[in-house]
């Protein structure tokens, strides 16, 4: 099983970054999608996730007006679009297969850094 992100990187306050996830040895569509972020020290949240049960998308409440997930499942991918980068949203960003959303991922992506200067 992999799961492999890309598209973090440095950029300032208010630009935007589109993150992607592709993942691969497992069947994509069984199971919910989720991206999670981490601060060293301030632990894990999640962002959002795709629902395996009935494709609903779900938005932690803080960043709901900022961001998108959207899922190709032709191609095993995963997306988050986030907008209006704030400094609070540097961390690193992961995607993680759940058996049902605000779980735990049975398997996660290493992540990819996104670091928003002021």
């Amino acid at each position: 099983v992999r799961l492999v992100e890309s598209g973090g990187g440095l950029v300032r306050a208010g630009e935007s970054l589109r993150l992607s996830c592709v993942a691969s040895g497992f069947t994509f569509d069984e199971y919910s999608i989720g991206w999670f972020r981490e601060v060293p020290g301030k632990g894990q949240e999640e962002v959002s996730c795709i629902s395996a049960s009935d494709k609903s998308t779900h938005y932690a409440d803080s960043l709901q007006s900022r961001v998108t997930m959207a899922s190709d499942n032709a191609n095993n991918t995963v997306y988050l679009q986030m907008n209006s980068l704030k400094a609070e949203d540097t961390a690193n960003y992961n995607c993680g297969a759940l058996n049902r959303c605000s779980g735990r991922a049975r398997w996660s992506g290493r992540g990819t850094q996104v670091t928003v200067w002021p």
